[in-house]
């Protein structure tokens, strides 16, 4: 099944200009890498503040992919301009996970949202992120599989945060929606379990 993550070489190359123009500023991965989860804290405090109000939620999606591009940049300035480090790596995992909390369980207290379905993707969602991770313990690589990783889960969650600040009606179909997203991110575990262990190959 196919995932957004699969359009990252497109995206990055359209970001390369700005990374490279970033790089010669003196800003570096990690910098980026705080903003883009300190940036995440502030949207998700706003919906958990004013969870009946529209304007936090017509906001979200449009930082989700701001949240993307900073994503991406931060990885390009790591691997194309000499910045790799253990804390970057430390840094882009914790935030990453960090980030997805702070945005999605305050969708839990917006009226419609189901917060025991939110709960529970929030769970799962650091579960796949785990899996991939785990991942390196086998000797794979990071795994990025699944229908429903980071980007997907975004652009998934942008449509939604879209439609309720617009004040669609959600009921009829907000917490089907929901429970698909429950089961692609058990798929996603899945496949990230089971294509690590196919590129680890059989244990000595």
């Amino acid at each position: 099944m196919a995932s957004i993550y699969d359009i990252k070489p497109a995206f990055q190359n359209l970001l390369r200009p700005l990374t490279r123009g970033l790089a010669a500023a003196g800003v570096t991965a990690n910098q980026v890498t705080v903003l883009a989860t300190a940036l995440s804290l502030a949207t998700g405090t706003a919906i958990a503040l004013f969870p009946a109000a529209r304007w936090p939620l017509l906001v979200m999606p449009g930082f989700l992919f701001l949240r993307m591009a900073l994503n991406a940049i931060d990885g390009m300035l790591a691997r194309e301009h000499g910045q790799k480090s253990r804390l970057g790596a430390l840094l882009n995992e914790c935030g990453d996970a960090i980030s997805d909390t702070a945005l999605y369980l305050p969708l839990a207290l917006v009226p419609g949202f189901d917060p025991r379905l939110i709960a529970i993707i929030v769970a799962l969602a650091l579960v796949t992120e785990i899996a991939g991770l785990a991942a390196l313990l086998t000797g794979s690589s990071r795994r990025y599989d699944g229908p429903m990783g980071k980007s997907d889960r975004a652009f998934v969650f942008g449509c939604l945060s879209l439609a309720a600040g617009l004040g669609l009606p959600l009921a009829p179909w907000l917490t089907p929606v929901l429970g698909i997203i429950i089961v692609l991110l058990i798929l996603t575990t899945a496949r990230r379990i089971r294509r690590a262990l196919g590129e680890a190959g059989p244990p000595s």
